[in-house]
């Protein structure tokens, strides 16, 4: 059998009715893409990052990773990693954690697939094609659905938005360093190399 070869665009936002499975499926079939799902069920097909922007990415997951060795508070993940959220989209942040309490209340087969959480912390590095609108919206949502903490990383603009729960989003102008205070305690990320 011969493979088709498609040409899709930049960002692609397809409506199609998929069950969670079919969903897993489709995502574990078509790993050279990135899928995510709004909780709406409309399909974005996103493509792979830039060198530049993996690099960064990298240095985000590896910092992430460290601390997370050393305090042994929970778990980490990379931006390939899938999550159903409480209102059914199934998102990617570029990087995330999750307390170990709330991901061992998880059965084996829900951590195997995408599993039904949302992360207490979650990054998204802004790519240079990527909409700072769009990102801005991920980022509410994180927060709706029970993130306890999230950065957006907007390498153009130098600058970074936190987001908290029943905050304001804060904005930072070209900083040094973030602090996961209550969320990631003793956490900082050093962003000379990300921004």
């Amino acid at each position: 059998m011969n493979a088709a070869t498609i040409t899709l665009p930049t960002s692609l936002i397809l409506k199609i009715d998929l069950t969670d499975e079919q969903f897993f499926q489709l995502c574990q079939e078509n790993r050279d893409y990135q899928f995510e799902r709004t909780a709406s069920g409309e399909l974005l097909i996103m493509p792979p990052t830039g060198s530049e922007t993996g690099n960064r990415n990298f240095d985000l997951v590896v910092e992430l990773g460290i601390w997370n060795k050393q305090t042994k508070l929970g778990k980490g993940f990379d931006s390939s990693t899938g999550f159903t959220l409480p209102n059914g989209a199934n998102r990617s942040p570029d990087a995330s954690w999750i307390k170990i309490e709330r991901w061992n209340a998880l059965t084996p087969e829900q951590q195997e697939k995408f599993a039904p959480i949302c992360p207490d912390f979650v990054i998204e590095l802004r790519s240079p094609n990527d909409s700072l609108k769009v990102l801005q919206e991920k980022m509410q949502e994180y927060i709706e659905n029970g993130a306890q903490l999230g950065w957006l990383i907007d390498r153009k603009n130098k600058r970074v938005e936190i987001y908290r729960p029943g905050r304001d989003v804060e904005i930072l102008n070209n900083p040094t360093s973030l602090s996961g205070k209550d969320v990631l305690p003793g956490f900082v990320l050093h962003l000379q190399q990300i921004l």
